[in-house]
């Protein structure tokens, strides 16, 4: 048996449970943007990951642990590809909003599993609708923050600009669940051109 603490196959403990941990996240997201919470057991998630129970505790004290991570991972994945996307932009508030709406809408739908598991499965899980409503939050500040770099004094004061922050990203969030389960006929284009032209209409007087 191979020493624990030993390289092995060109790879160290540390990076092997980092191995580890990943393919139990992708099988989380896989089976929570899928079946459903109800369905993404511990036992479930293992099989598709291909480890056992111990590894899965190597990593997570419970499948809630697991599927907070997966969500977080998910928000992150979004945080980082938003601001980047914004970073780059052209230097003009509608293209910056434009740019922003459409990071968010393509990572979510381009992999639906994303979009169900953060946005979906979020809300109907009990033990992770309290995350979601504390990301969504999160990303309203973002968007406050955004709206004072792109307009200056034009953007909303407060309370006015987290009332339509929050206004703007629980209605997303909404359209996006609405098109996730297949009940309005859209596309992302169209629902990155509505969702455009809501943010402008959000961030400033």
């Amino acid at each position: 048996m191979p020493s624990t603490t030993r390289p092995y196959r060109g790879l160290s403990a540390e990076q092997r449970k980092a191995q580890r941990r990943a393919r139990l996240l992708e099988a989380g997201l896989d089976l929570l943007g899928t079946a459903g919470c109800e369905r993404a057991t511990m036992t479930a998630i293992c099989s598709r990951a291909k480890l056992t129970e111990r590894y899965f505790y190597e990593s997570f004290r419970s499948r809630e642990q697991l599927l907070l991570a997966v969500v977080d991972q998910v928000a992150d994945e979004v945080r980082s590809t938003v601001l980047a996307a914004v970073e780059t932009a052209p230097d003009e508030p509608h293209a910056r909003a434009r740019v922003a709406i459409s990071a968010f809408v393509d990572l979510l739908t381009a992999d639906p599993r994303k979009g169900r598991a953060a946005i979906v499965e979020s809300a109907a899980a009990e033990t992770l609708r309290p995350r979601r409503h504390e990301l969504l939050r999160e990303f309203a500040d973002l968007i406050v923050t955004q709206a004072r770099s792109l307009y200056g004094t034009a953007a909303h004061a407060p309370p006015r600009d987290e009332i339509n922050a929050l206004l703007f990203v629980g209605g997303l969030a909404e359209l996006l669940t609405a098109w996730l389960g297949n009940e309005i006929v859209a596309t992302p284009a169209d629902i990155i051109e509505a969702g455009t032209e809501q943010l402008a209409a959000a961030l400033h007087r």
